[in-house]
């Protein structure tokens, strides 16, 4: 049963709605300056009236989904620098922690793939524990109630951040991508990656973004592996990753098929908890989400 609002399309509503240049995609270099941050302090506050609204828990996620090696390094980020820009996102969203009148605030770091979040990375288990270990502590030293590992490809990246993540007594949360039949973008069922990873070294948790449902109810087989999906944030299109990554505008979906499909897919995996959105949401779709009757919630 639902329990936790988190945050929707913060790249794309940054991006298409306000107007903000992202190079490479990177919303993180905001939290340096009081321009960037007042718009990400505004951006999250609109979930936090939307948790209050509804009664629920806010899971507060970092602008952090490029902030790791290889996509800081394109933007001109050294390890310090990255150390430091990652540890000011976790204040910046303790600062909206503090202020959000909401009773149940999680503190959540995240974590993006090595690669583009569309194309399988294909990385060995060990290489992505010691690449992605850099960023999970600089958010074990800020102190993060849990990460979260979001738009996975391939099993093998997973479970190298879960051993990093374990390494550093970081709770952690591991959330695939999909495509339109089910498949992750390597082709591995969902049902399958899960396993797998749960075989190897299992997150505290499983989600699915980046996704629309009707993309995902194909991978749901009625096994007992989806009593650990705990956290869905789907896409608002339609449209397949490739088409969603030559768009030049944005794709806002139909709203009522997102509703009536996501309530199909909670009450196909009641064990989700956590309910926001990705690509082409923003506000006014979670609020939609979490405005649909309370009996397809449960």
């Amino acid at each position: 049963m639902l329990e936790w609002v988190t945050d929707g399309g913060l790249e794309t509503d940054l991006l298409f709605l306000r107007g903000i240049e992202l190079p490479e995609f990177a919303a993180f270099p905001l939290v340096q300056d009081s321009a960037g941050t007042a718009v990400l302090e505004s951006y999250y506050d609109d979930y936090a009236e939307i948790a209050r609204a509804a009664g629920a828990g806010l899971v507060l996620e970092t602008p952090t989904w490029r902030a790791n090696r290889d996509w800081g390094a394109r933007l001109g980020y050294d390890p310090v620098a990255l150390d430091h820009v990652n540890q000011q996102a976790v204040d910046l969203i303790r600062r909206v922690a503090g202020r959000s009148d909401v009773a149940r605030v999680q503190v959540s770091g995240v974590i993006g793939p090595r690669g583009d979040g569309y194309v399988a990375a294909g990385h060995r288990a060990d290489e992505a524990a010691d690449y992605h270990q850099h960023q999970l502590r600089s958010f074990a030293q800020a102190g993060v109630d849990v990460a979260h590992a979001m738009t996975l490809s391939e099993s093998a990246e997973a479970i190298g951040i879960v051993r990093a993540a374990r390494s550093l007594g970081v709770p952690i949360g591991i959330s695939f991508t999909v495509e339109t039949d089910g498949t992750l973008p390597d082709g591995t069922p969902l049902a399958q990656a899960v396993e797998l990873v749960d075989a190897q070294a299992a997150p505290d948790w499983y989600g699915v973004n980046c996704a629309h449902p009707m993309h995902v109810l194909p991978a749901l087989d009625g096994g007992e592996w989806q009593s650990r999906l705990r956290l869905f944030r789907p896409n608002a299109s339609t449209l397949t990753h490739a088409e969603l990554d030559v768009m030049e505008v944005l794709d806002k979906g139909d709203r009522d098929l997102l509703c009536r499909t996501t309530a199909q897919l909670l009450q196909a995996v009641p064990a989700i908890t956590t309910l926001g959105g990705c690509c082409g949401t923003d506000a006014s779709h979670v609020a939609a989400l979490w405005s649909m009757p309370s009996g397809s919630l449960s």
